[in-house]
């Protein structure tokens, strides 16, 4: 009878030993991932100007849910992921700042979580290493606190391949199953179609290995995230058929077009390069694009000799076919576009790199660190170089936005107000205005329409200086403006 307490007794022990144990484990693996998350929210804020003002995108995606700015024309491609993301902040408050601090902690967290899935799949060092080689990219860091898809569809993608790989391979992993599910989802809410092409080697891994659960779980998810897509295409765009044909015409008509010149030169700083002209950055600016890819296919060498292929051949697939379409099939670029992508690639990037300084002899090994570490330390300079360039001159940019907002408050086109022409939605949006256009792929209005608005509520238009005004706003007054030419109209009261 004793004997068997005491039994019991060390076994209770040994378990709480165990656990201890697995929670000191799980502390390793998470603190190291948690610090480069929290590293990358901090330099966000200190990098990032909270009050560098809101892009041209993302003031059709806050001012959906803005609480002092009528909501923009919502064009085919864009879906409402963005828009419920930044409603917290955006319904109650104007303050830029403040939405930019709420996505910065956002986006540290997801990339944290995002990471976490991968926990047994790699060793934490790689998992660290390949969410600093993420974070630390100029584009990764300016777009991060942006209310912006891209980055959402990255931190996505990278957690659903681990999810997909962790489910695969242990039926009894739920949080697996609910992470791919969630993850899905997310890409899905943010881009529908990105979903798909980064989810291709998923699906067709599903179906060639029969892994019907994962299989179920990710379709799922994909179609609870495009659900509300999919509606709107049917409510507001004349079907789904229609959406996607629209959608292709705003991107200049998805087809045959080698568009990797152009993100090369997008990769000196351009928010979007179209039509994509002029010189190619610096090679120093650009050579870590071009080791991209080798590093990978390294990662992957190292992960065949070590029997653990899948893990490193599934983000590697998964980055190719969430690149395709926007090297492949878009006649323009933008350094966003293959955020997935990179995301995807950090991983094999950094098992090649942790093999490069752990495989050499002991003699061999302290040259291999200091090249690796002189290397990195170039490449952070290039980015962050990069980075303040491409604030400082998008900061300019919103300022003249805010300016002409102020020029068109001092003329009387105060809320409620109309603005056409010239880039008539984000300075719309700084001024309080609705926008609207009768040509282009944003066209929601007509002359008479316009005219008609005018009678009883001040509406006003830019034009580039030596343009002529549309013919609405001829014989209105004008004032000169930034290379530009305000025509505007103001009611008398009452009338």
């Amino acid at each position: 009878m004793i004997g068997s307490v005491h039994v019991r007794v060390d076994a209770a022990r040994r378990e709480r030993a165990r656990r201890a144990s697995a929670g000191t484990g799980r502390a390793r693996v998470i603190w190291p991932l948690a610090a480069v998350a929290a590293a990358f929210t901090l330099a966000q804020l200190l990098l990032v100007r909270p009050g560098m003002g809101l892009g041209w995108d993302e003031t059709v995606y806050v001012s959906q849910v803005s609480g002092h700015a009528p909501a923009a024309f919502f064009s085919a491609p864009r879906a409402r992921g963005v828009s419920l993301l930044v409603a917290p902040v955006a319904a109650w408050s104007s303050s830029t700042a403040l939405l930019r601090v709420y996505l910065a902690v956002l986006s540290g967290l997801a990339l944290f979580l995002a990471l976490r899935a991968w926990r047994g799949l790699f060793p934490v060092r790689v998992l660290a290493l390949a969410g600093a080689l993420f974070a630390s990219l100029w584009v990764t860091l300016f777009y991060g606190p942006q209310a912006m898809p891209n980055y959402w569809v990255a931190v996505g993608a990278l957690a659903a391949v681990a999810c997909f790989l962790r489910a695969r391979t242990d039926r009894a992993d739920r949080a697996a199953l609910w992470g791919l599910g969630a993850s899905a989802a997310l890409m899905a809410w943010m881009r529908p179609v990105d979903a798909v092409w980064v989810t291709l080697p998923l699906l067709a891994l599903g179906l060639m290995r029969r892994h019907w659960r994962p299989l179920l779980v990710l379709l799922t998810g994909l179609a609870a995230g495009a659900l509300e897509w999919v509606i709107e295409a049917y409510v507001s765009y004349g079907g789904l058929a229609q959406r996607l044909d629209d959608g292709s015409a705003i991107q200049g008509g998805l087809g045959l077009h080698f568009a990797v010149v152009d993100q090369l030169r997008s990769l000196g700083g351009r928010a979007l390069c179209r039509p994509c002209t002029g010189a190619l950055p610096n090679p120093v600016v650009t050579v870590w694009w071009f080791a991209l890819p080798l590093l990978a296919a390294l990662g992957l060498t190292v992960a065949v000799r070590a029997r653990r292929t899948a893990t490193t051949l599934l983000p590697l697939a998964c980055a190719a076919t969430a690149a395709v379409p926007y090297l492949f099939m878009i006649g323009y670029a933008a350094p966003r576009f293959l955020l997935p992508a990179y995301a995807l690639l950090s991983i094999p990037v950094a098992v090649a790199l942790v093999h490069l300084v752990t495989a050499p002899s002991r003699v061999r090994r302290p040259v291999a660190v200091a090249l690796l570490a002189l290397g990195l330390a170039a490449h952070l300079a290039v980015q962050l170089t990069v980075l303040l360039h491409t604030v400082d001159r998008t900061t300019a940019a919103h300022r003249d936005w805010s300016r002409t907002a102020d020029t068109l408050h001092r003329l009387g086109v105060r809320s409620p107000c109309l603005l056409t022409g010239h880039e008539a939605i984000p300075v719309a949006f700084y001024a309080g205005c609705s926008s609207a256009a009768t040509t282009g792929h944003n066209a929601n209005s007509t002359a008479q329409a316009i005219t008609g608005t005018a009678r009883h509520t001040p509406v006003a238009t830019l034009v580039p200086a030596g343009s002529r005004p549309p013919r609405y706003a001829r014989s209105w007054p004008s004032v000169p403006l930034d290379g530009l030419r305000l025509y505007y109209a103001v009611p008398e009261a009452g009338s």
